[in-house]
């Protein structure tokens, strides 16, 4: 179950009209999510900030355009991700 961004925002994003890929976006949000959230360590919400609500945004993009399962180039949100790392020594 999505917990930053809505179906309909990232519907909107992807620019996806119908309901026909409905399961396939939430499916895409929830995997964004918990990628975004093992890497920042914070549990994500509807409050999050937009640096990680938009890396989720842009993870989904990439997922949803590339189907074959290539994996999104390292970098593509880490501008994002890196202020909300927990530094560790």
């Amino acid at each position: 179950m999505p917990l930053s961004i809505t179906l309909a925002e990232a519907k909107g994003f992807l620019r996806v009209a119908d309901a026909t890929e409905d399961a396939l976006v939430g499916l895409l949000i929830d995997a964004a999510e918990a990628r975004v959230a093992a890497a920042t360590g914070l549990v994500l919400a509807a409050a999050s900030p937009a640096p990680l609500r938009l890396a989720v945004l842009v993870l989904v993009a990439h997922a949803y355009e590339h189907r074959d399962g290539s994996e999104p180039p390292p970098g593509l949100v880490e501008a994002w991700l890196a202020p909300y790392r927990e530094a560790r020594l």
